[in-house]
This record gives structure tokens, sequence and C-alpha cells, in this order.
């Protein structure tokens, strides 16, 4: 869930997430500069988006399990006319699906490289934007450096 802020935010004026009870413990890792998915007791297997209850097995004991940051673009696409005008400036820029290397896909965006660049399958790794005192993004790089 995004909710949309004023310059009372640290003067960043683009949409923020809106912290959930269930997506806490993701927003606190964030701000350490950490990723983290929830991770089922029951099954030992990890996802996200969090929620209240485990995908994969339905099991209720769930808790939260840092991960490496490290995963592989599922789907992707550049946007040229951004859903609203704060993000203009941005254009083109890329908004990926990633695999995480520990489960789970997370939506970002893809930066440090050109979007051209930008292709299915390409490893990654999570980078961290602080964007106010309270909330920091999750973003995606390229893994391996592009020669150009």
């Amino acid at each position: 869930m995004i909710e949309k802020t004023t310059a009372g935010n640290d003067g960043y004026t683009k949409p923020l997430p809106t912290v959930t009870l269930e997506g806490a413990p993701f927003w606190e890792s964030t701000r350490r500069s950490e990723l983290a998915t929830q991770h089922c007791e029951s099954c030992d297997r990890q996802q996200f988006p969090p929620r209240l209850i485990c995908m994969h097995c339905g099991g209720r004991h769930l808790g939260w399990k840092k991960v490496s940051g490290r995963g592989r673009i599922y789907s992707f696409t550049i946007v040229y006319r951004p859903p609203e005008p704060t993000f203009q400036p941005e254009v083109p820029y890329v908004v990926a699906v990633i695999d995480l290397e520990e489960g789970g896909r997370m939506m970002t965006n893809i930066v440090g490289c050109a979007v051209t660049d930008v292709c299915v399958d390409m490893p990654v790794t999570a980078v961290f934007e602080q964007v106010t005192s309270s909330v920091t993004l999750v973003k995606f790089r390229p893994t391996n450096p592009i020669a150009r």
C-alpha cells in the first residue's frame, strides 16, 4: 500500500509505503540496510510479500530472517509515462519483479545501469535508499558490472 507524502516527510515528495503490522519487520530491516523476508517455522520456507499465513503450507508460525539481497529479474517494464508527475524526472526507469534467492518475489526499481541493459534472468543485488528519516527503500542493481 502506498501513501502520498508532503514536504513534512523530510522534503521527500514521492509516494511512500504504508507500514502494515505484518510488513513492519521488513521496513525495520531496510532502515538497517538489510533485507529480511518472512520465514515459516512449519515448512522452513521464505515468502515475500508478507502475509498472515504461509503461502506454501498454510502455517501460522511466521517469523523473519535476514536474506542475502541477491536475486534475478523475473519480469520488468520500462516506464516512459510515470503514474504521477513526481516521477517524471526519472523517466525512463525500470520497474521489475525480482525472484529473491531465498524465495519470494519483490517489486522494485533497477538502478545502476542503462534501462536498455536490463534483461530477464539478470542477477541483481539489493541496494538501499534512505528517502526519509523513517523510510529506506529497496532497489536492485546488476550484480555484475555491465561493460560498455
